[in-house]
């Protein structure tokens, strides 16, 4: 079966590029001009990975991502976002609202097939021997219906999130500095930088919060963080 994508981007000539690009690579591909008509389209379906432009008219790609991640049932789909925005700073915006990767234009068709494997690889489901129930407290895990819970009530982490928790649940008490994190949550792939670490870290301690969860992912100073009761 093939790769899914929904791409959202409103410059008709790069649409079509992106568009062509994915098919030849044997992706199959949905491309919708604006986030209206994007968000309109999955209602009635989930892609396996979604490339969405930043500046869209209209609701734009930061609006888009936050109404995305606020679904229970799209919370989980992986983002690329695809930007002229080179700043350091957008690109932690971006990542900070629920992006899984960044990309800046221009970007050549190869460069942007990598990417979308990569993430597809670190965001892809649980392996099923691996999977099972974590707990740490009120704080429960259940990888086979990929859902995390407090006193029963589910919590909305987006997919790198939950991989991250996944991690830190299955290795606590250890601290692991930001390249270890890496190569652990994220798999061999150049294209991360070590301080992406700590924008998935906040948005991780964002959604443990309002359970008083957040103080679980501590900061090690001097090497990185550790997942910890104490």
């Amino acid at each position: 079966m093939s790769i899914s994508v929904l791409l959202v981007e409103d410059d008709a000539a790069i649409r079509d590029m992106i568009n062509f690009s994915l098919r030849q690579a044997g992706f199959t591909c949905e491309a919708s001009k604006d986030g209206e008509s994007g968000l309109e389209w999955l209602k009635n379906q989930q892609p396996d990975m979604i490339l969405l432009d930043w500046m869209l008219p209209g609701i734009d790609g930061i609006e888009f991502i936050r109404r995305l991640r606020a679904n229970e049932f799209l919370a989980s789909i992986p983002v690329i976002m695809l930007t002229a925005k080179g700043e350091s700073e957008d690109m932690v915006k971006g990542l900070s609202v629920g992006a899984d990767d960044y990309i800046n234009k221009p970007f050549s068709p190869p460069e942007l097939i990598a990417r979308i494997k990569a993430v597809l690889r670190r965001c892809r489901p649980i392996d099923s021997d691996d999977a099972q129930k974590l707990q740490m407290g009120e704080l429960v895990m259940d990888t086979k219906s990929h859902r995390v819970l407090v006193n029963g009530e589910r919590i909305e982490l987006g997919p790198t999130e939950f991989r991250l928790l996944h991690f830190f649940m299955k290795n606590p008490e250890r601290a692991y500095n930001r390249s270890q994190l890496l190569d652990f949550v994220w798999g061999d792939t150049v294209y991360i930088e070590e301080r992406t670490v700590d924008v998935h870290i906040r948005r991780l301690r964002k959604a443990l919060e309002p359970s008083n969860h957040d103080n679980l992912v501590q900061t090690v100073r001097g090497v990185g963080y550790r997942f910890s009761a104490e």
